[in-house]
């Protein structure tokens, strides 16, 4: 199971901690939640439809949404 610690403008919270389970599941909660054990950190910006990553294992990538929206998230990958 991956942990994605997030900071910003966007999420439903300021600070949130998102749960990504193997099969693909995925649910959130306000605050951090248990240890943290970075992986990388990356930086999410996102405009419209475009999605522009920064981040510090995987390099830069971008993608595109079906939905719309307006974001700006400093994150933390770590594993539970």
């Amino acid at each position: 199971m991956k942990k994605y610690i997030e900071f910003g403008f966007g999420n439903t919270w300021l600070l949130r901690t998102e749960f990504e389970q193997d099969d693909g599941m995925e649910y959130e909660v306000k605050g951090i939640v248990g240890k943290v054990s970075p992986k990388s950190i990356y930086l999410r910006v996102w405009l419209g439809h475009r999605v522009c990553i920064f981040d510090s294992k995987e390099g830069f990538k971008k993608q595109r949404k079906d939905r719309r929206a307006l974001k700006f998230i400093f994150g933390i990958t770590s594993e539970v």
